[in-house]
């Protein structure tokens, strides 16, 4: 996929190869990333993933060698290389090449990368889903205050279950078997016109396009809920819709064997996030 990286200074389009075998990263998982959107000259929210980027590496136990604003600048400078009709995904990341000792990482051998490269927005067409057996960690087992790389593979896991059953996405429970979010997303849903999504447990990342979300929807008039929500509410409700990053606002349209329709909120919530999309913008749009 084409694209543009920067590491140490430097500007390339080839994939800098920056880790081997005896790196802490490589060996043990000291890496974080956040992932932001360019979308065809816009950079909605771009500052608080960045900042979100900064707080990961701390709370990983790492030394930021950058700090948010000069992320923010090198992220806006990425996107201005790649055009105004592109769409993109923005992924900075920092990771330790050194341990002290066998686990603990070093944090004055913090490094940072960036990649931006082509990821096409996928369509609203909706997606199906199920609730896997394996569950989000709590905050006492893993880094859930961080998005660290080694959150991820158990999301994989959850992922490759619901997909060997024929469905496309997987719903994660936390540890005391309420719903956290979808493997790869936020999950909100709709029931009488009330917008419901799990209240900040510890367990599962409060994402930013979440957060924006729901600001749009309360500023729009409708209700949104942060509560309790149990996989007897998925299967009874009016909708079901994921909020991410790489999708933004994406409509579930069967959960196990409860079948939706796309519905008017996820169709609001997209509506609406797009037209705020449209503030972010720093290219101008194509003739």
């Amino acid at each position: 996929m084409a694209g543009v990286f920067w590491h140490k200074g430097t500007w390339t389009t080839e994939e800098p190869k920056v880790l081997g075998p005896m790196d802490h990263a490589f060996w043990l998982g000291s890496v974080i990333f956040d992932g932001a959107r360019g979308i065809r000259g816009t950079v909605p929210d771009l500052d608080l993933h960045c900042r979100r980027c900064v707080q990961s590496a701390r709370n990983m136990l790492m030394e930021p060698t950058m700090t948010a604003e000069e992320i923010e600048e090198l992220c806006r400078e990425g996107v201005r290389r790649m055009g105004p009709e592109a769409e993109l995904y923005i992924r900075p990341m920092f990771f330790v090449r050194q341990g002290l000792g066998a686990a603990q990482p070093d944090p004055k051998t913090t490094e940072f990368i960036l990649s931006v490269y082509d990821s096409p927005m996928p369509p609203a067409n909706g997606f199906s889903a199920i609730t896997a057996p394996f569950r989000r960690p709590s905050a006492d087992m893993a880094p859930t205050d961080a998005k660290a790389s080694a959150l991820y593979p158990n999301s994989a896991r959850a992922t490759a279950w619901a997909k060997e059953r024929g469905f496309d996405m997987a719903v994660v429970l936390d540890a005391d078997g309420n719903v956290a979010e979808f493997a790869a997303a936020n999950i909100m849903l709709v029931k009488d016109g009330v917008v419901m999504t799990p209240k900040p447990n510890g367990t599962f990342l409060a994402g930013i396009t979440r957060g924006r979300v729901m600001d749009l929807l309360r500023k729009a008039g409708r209700e949104v809920r942060e509560c309790i929500v149990t996989t007897d509410m998925l299967e009874t409700a009016d909708e079901i819709f994921a909020t991410g990053n790489f999708g933004k606002v994406q409509p579930c349209t069967r959960y196990a064997e409860h079948h939706m329709q796309p519905g008017p909120v996820a169709a609001e919530a997209r509506r609406l996030y797009f037209e705020f999309a449209e503030q972010s913008r720093i290219l101008p749009k194509a003739a």
